[in-house]
């Protein structure tokens, strides 16, 4: 009797086929070798290898890898168990999911052109390096995995046959058993073969190109050897393995050819124990066996560089073998259901040998077909990992692999999976290792499922595949498809190959590899958001999902960090845009100076660790700039209610980018030092250098008082929210948290002290803002505390209830603190009448009727106040606290409706916050709050 084979062994051995090495293998490395010497900088090859065509390039490595030892051992073994009924239908059930599959291969392969690396390449380039690079180090694992157990394969058929019982049992009844047997003599034969592959891969895979054609003759020969044998080979007893104890049933078994009763036996399912194993099949068992002969489809598109037109190629080329390949199982399912009786086809998985016109032939189609295998997946390998060093996706942790030859050949490698494979043979344990590699292909082709749904999904105008047979629906069936099986041939192994992408996409993630690819996530991110946007109507807002959505105008980076993380801290979620006005006319220059800063400003965005967009524009003047910005920045529902501005003084700006003395306040909770390395990494920011005097909204120059006032006024005309922030410069978040922390709020309009209003809508955004600040992580152990001004003689108790309430309305937690202001009141009620007078005075000789229409139109809350009041207030603010607070929260009255006294009123919020430390002046137009559930 003929060699048998454990089907485990070839059940197992042959998954790893539809790792479609051969394919890669070759195809990998010309192609790796056509791209490899712009990335690397050697020199290309004086003459390159002839282009293929399909039937060179696509369809004999697609057969090759689909077929393998698969067609000989395993179809019997699945009829045997199955009947043909099942037999068919788990074929139809197999090819549904790996067609699937094929469609989306081939959609990709035809938008555009594709480089060295196959599968990974398309992963990579349309997920991005993250994904791409985690299935690629899984794909040549499985390629390192399917070398090592083709060649153990090899020598466990060929010990089979030729090998020597190292007891007195047989484990088959060759009569030429001339070789010693045992795990060092196994280790020595795979060790030979593999030095043999070795060779061949150090030579250039246009060896084994050359060699592809004749093993493809050879595996065609013995199919047609195998079904001229069904209908010229007469009845036939067969002897079934050697090792089966007569005990347990028979001994023999019948080939009877064409036969009605042999078929009717064979249709129905009748599940035994597998006699290899032990183990009890079931359908879903048999199924995991047969499904791994289905794969190996991704040939054709591991061969796109050496194909002269893989756009045509590829689609044409792979659904002719994979449609090849169903019919001749499911004529080999049909023959042999007609001619073998089930114990031949259940106790005998080599039987095809013992039925064929010569035997040797079956023995000569399974050694060439493993052989070929062992070898393409070593070549595979060594190309897949070539590809992922020259594109740098773990540094130089891979940078040894880039080295070529004059050639182009990876020889570095070959001989870096040359070694892999070689440790994997040392394990022996094909069962196992097999199952995971199964797996790791299953991964592999799901991802290029994946790649395919998301281009699809993401709708973009450049994925314009010219084989169009393909929707988002075949993409989800085919992921779920290959999901079902990895989890139906080992869930335990199928879940933790999934951990190890993930943990192996989370690494390349903290590496950050830098790529010209394009990642589909961004696409995916654009169409998504669009979508939503358009779902987020202004006409549905509510007070109660009111969040802040800032605009923040900043002249100069340089001197505002303290500012922007301290903006990002209260935007609670909301918008948050870096608004910036650069003085110049588009029709004299040349181009848009705009353009180049971009990058400076979103590097700063990553720099300071915040959640922020950047809204850059050119204008005749800054207060035209920011009408520009606050008109156009945000989109649809997402845009600035609220604009933060700094404040208008002498104060000189300081360089925190690169004054060392000034520590960047990153947003981090743990302080930064002045000495540390990564502090004199710092990314370099093409910001212009700081400037003294007077500086915003313009780089090195002065913005008038007339004209910053007026920019409050359009903000809050345009029904904007509008914050002034105050001595920022040197404010650094880690050292203001530090110890204990208080923020104070001073909720009354302090420029109208004969108001005493603490309800108003910009009294409760002042409260809205300070609450928002202490619900941010880093602010939360800071107390608030809300500065409550009372006079003499009005009941201060119940005021003071009063507020509480309020605030328990809210639910805020803050300190009340009653100050006392009679002195400062009576500064103010001292001149106020003398002040009126002269007002009066000076509106009378003016005679401007219309302004004081449109004064009534727009009123004022603001007062004239004298300066002696107003300092007196100030001194007030600083003698409340032995520790001064870490922000501020004044009330900010609106500008004047009389122009003229624009300056006043600047002079006015100048004396009110001198030396207060950082302070907010806020001034709110819109409804925040509210007490509804």
């Amino acid at each position: 009797m003929s060699e048998r084979t454990p089907l485990l062994h070839y059940r197992l051995s042959a998954s790893v086929n539809e790792s479609g090495e051969h394919r890669d293998t070759r195809t990998g490395r010309d192609e790796d070798e056509h791209r490899s010497p712009a990335a690397v900088g050697r020199k290309p090859a004086s003459k390159q290898p002839p282009k293929l065509n399909i039937f060179f390039g696509v369809v004999i490595p697609t057969l090759l890898s689909m077929f393998s030892v698969v067609v000989f051992l395993r179809i019997g073994f699945v009829v045997g168990q199955c009947g043909l009924y099942q037999t068919i239908a788990m074929l139809l059930v197999a090819y549904f999911i790996i067609s699937m599959t094929v469609l989306s291969v081939c959609a990709i392969s035809t938008n555009g052109a594709l480089d060295a690396g196959g599968a990974y390449y398309m992963i990579s380039r349309a997920l991005g390096p993250e994904f791409g690079g985690s299935i690629g180090i899984m794909f040549f694992l499985a390629n390192v995995c399917g070398s090592a157990l083709y060649v153990l394969g090899l020598v466990e058929a060929m010990l089979t046959t030729f090998g020597v019982p190292e007891d007195g049992s047989s484990l088959s009844a060759s009569r030429y058993m001339v070789l010693p047997t045992g795990y060092w003599w196994s280790l020595l034969y795979g060790t030979v073969i593999l030095l043999l592959c070795v060779l061949v891969c150090l030579i250039g895979a246009h060896i084994y190109a050359k060699a592809t054609f004749l093993i493809f003759i050879i595996v065609i020969v013995v199919l047609g050897t195998i079904f001229i044998s069904f209908f010229i080979v007469p009845f036939r007893t067969v002897q079934l393995p050697g090792h089966r104890n007569a005990s347990i049933g028979p001994t023999s078994a019948n080939f009877t050819g064409f036969k009605l009763d042999t078929l009717m036996g064979n249709v129905q399912a009748d599940y035994t124990v597998d006699y290899t194993t032990g183990v009890m099949m079931s359908f879903a068992t048999v199924f995991a066996v047969m499904f791994n002969g289905c794969t190996g489809i991704m040939a054709g598109s591991n061969m796109s560089g050496d194909l002269k037109n893989p756009s045509y190629s590829i689609p044409r080329g792979t659904i002719t073998a994979v449609i090849f390949t169903f019919v001749i199982y499911n004529l080999l399912s049909i023959l042999i259901s007609c001619t073998c009786d089930r114990v031949l086809l259940q106790q005998d998985y080599g039987f095809l040998t013992d039925i064929n016109v010569w035997h040797p032939f079956v023995t000569i189609g399974v050694y060439s077909s493993t052989l070929s295998a062992a070898m393409s997946n070593l070549i595979g390998a060594s190309r897949v990992l070539y590809a992922l060093s020259r594109d740098d996706l773990f540094g130089r942790f891979l940078s040894p692999a880039k080295h070529t030859s004059s050639s182009g050949n990876p020889w570095v490698s070959v001989l870096i999976s040359w070694f892999l494979v070689q440790l994997v043979l040392f394990s022996g344990k094909l069962n196992t290792i097999a199952s995971i590699v199964t797996i790791f292909f299953l991964l592999v082709y799901a991802a290029v499922d994946l790649a395919c749904l998301a281009l699809e999904w993401a709708s973009a105008p450049n994925f314009r595949p010219t084989f169009r047979y393909f929707t988002w629906h075949t993409c989800v069936l085919g992921i779920i498809g290959c999901a079902i099986m990895m989890f139906l041939i080992n869930a335990i192994y199928a879940s933790a190959s999934i951990a190890f992408m993930l943990l192996l996409l989370l690494l390349i993630h903290y590496l950050s590899p830098v790529s010209s690819w394009g990642c589909i996530s961004q696409a995916l991110i654009f169409h998504q958001v669009r979508k939503y946007l358009l779902m987020l109507d202004v006409r549905k807002d509510h007070v109660k999902f009111w969040r802040p959505q800032v605009l923040l105008m900043v002249s100069n980076p340089r001197c505002s960090v303290g500012l922007i993380t301290f903006i990002n801290d209260i935007k609670k979620s909301g918008l948050y845009v870096l608004g910036h006005v650069q003085l110049g006319d588009l029709d004299v220059l040349p181009s848009d100076p705009l353009q180049s800063q971009y990058d400076s400003w979103l590097s700063l965005v990553d720099h300071l660790n915040i959640k922020a967009f950047v809204n850059l524009t050119l204008a005749d003047s800054v207060r035209h700039g920011v009408q520009h910005l606050l008109f156009i920045s945000g989109l649809g529902g997402m845009r600035p209610n609220t604009v933060v501005l700094g404040f208008y003084d002498d104060t000189p700006p300081q360089d925190q980018l690169q004054d060392s003395a000034l520590p960047i306040c990153r947003f981090s909770e743990s302080a930064a030092q002045v000495d540390d390395p990564e502090n004199q990494s710092d990314p370099p920011f093409h910001f212009p250098p700081v400037r003294g005097g007077v500086s915003v909204g313009r780089d090195g120059k002065s913005l008038g008082p007339q004209e910053y006032v007026c920019i409050i006024a359009d903000a809050v005309k345009m029904l904007k929210n509008v914050a002034l922030v105050r001595y920022f410069g040197e404010f650094d978040r880690t050292q203001s948290l530090q110890g204990s922390v208080f923020v104070d709020v001073w909720p009354v309009n302090l420029l109208r002290p004969d108001s005493a209003a603490y309800v108003d809508t910009c009294s409760l955004f002042l409260l809205q803002l300070a609450c928002i600040l202490n619900m941010t992580r880093a602010w939360q152990k800071a107390k608030l505390r809300l500065f409550l001004c009372v006079e003499e003689g009005r009941s201060l108790k119940g005021t003071e209830q009063k507020l509480k309430h309020l605030l328990k309305d809210l639910r805020m937690k803050a300190d009340i603190c009653t100050v006392p202001w009679d002195s400062q009141i009576a500064l103010h009620w001292q001149r106020q009448t003398r002040s009126g007078k002269i007002e009066e005075m000076e509106s009378e000789e003016d005679g401007v009727e219309d302004d004081k229409e449109f004064a009534n139109s727009f009123p004022s809350n603001t007062s004239r106040v004298s300066d002696e009041y107003l300092q007196a207030v100030n001194k007030l603010i600083l003698d409340q606290t032995l520790r001064p607070p870490a922000v501020r929260f004044l009330y900010l009255p609106r500008p004047p409706a009389d122009t003229s006294r624009y300056h006043d009123y600047l002079h006015q919020l100048e004396l009110l916050t001198r030396n207060l430390g950082p302070t907010l002046l806020i001034h709110g137009v819109t409804p925040v709050i509210t007490t509804d559930l």
